[in-house]
């Protein structure tokens, strides 16, 4: 029953609201008309630009943010890169550490690093451990820099975006209209 009544309002105001807009009769005849212009605080748009910046930084991480001069985030984008790149090596060193020392153990060899004075330091056990501690750091550290990578180029991108937004304090426009019909 609520329904049908909301329903009923609704369409009686929008028929009365319908029925007593009146249209605009008053035309204005002009030679000319002209329009303040102002100093551009943004690029002109274009509309390729974002794929481009996009394009630069997947080719070469941070070249798509000197294309859109922000040259200061360049060395963010390498040191992030660097970093994600350094971990996923030295995980993969201490991943093979272990890898070789537990081959060893299989072969029946008790000299590996891990051993000290025919005593083992680390158990096979701790070694299977190890490996897969290392392999998930390896794995992680690999995700990392790809997440970096695509964060290095969707900057770029939303960065050139923005760049051609208008973000100036002053978003009017004055018409200069001229009302002589001379």
């Amino acid at each position: 029953m609520n329904l049908k009544c909301l329903l009923t309002v609704l369409v009686i105001f929008m028929v009365t609201t319908i029925s007593v807009a009146q249209k605009d009769t008053l035309q204005i005849k002009t030679k000319q008309d002209t329009i303040v212009k102002t100093k551009k605080d943004y690029k002109e748009y274009n509309p390729l630009a974002p794929a481009k910046a996009a394009f630069y930084s997947a080719v070469l991480p941070g070249l798509g943010q000197a294309y859109n001069g922000k040259y200061w985030k360049i060395p963010i984008a390498y040191a992030g890169l660097g970093v994600g790149i350094y971990f996923y090596l030295e995980n993969d060193k201490q991943y093979d550490r272990y890898r070789d020392a537990y081959k060893r153990r299989l072969a029946g060899f008790e000299d590996d690093e891990f051993f000290v004075n025919g005593v083992a330091r680390v158990s096979t056990d701790g070694l299977i451990r190890a490996q897969k501690f290392y392999q998930r750091n390896k794995e992680v550290s690999l995700l990392v820099t790809a997440g970096i990578y695509v964060l290095n180029i969707i900057d770029a991108n939303v960065d050139a975006h923005l760049q051609q937004f208008n973000v100036s304090e002053d978003l009017s426009f004055k018409p200069a209209v001229n009302f002589d019909d001379t």
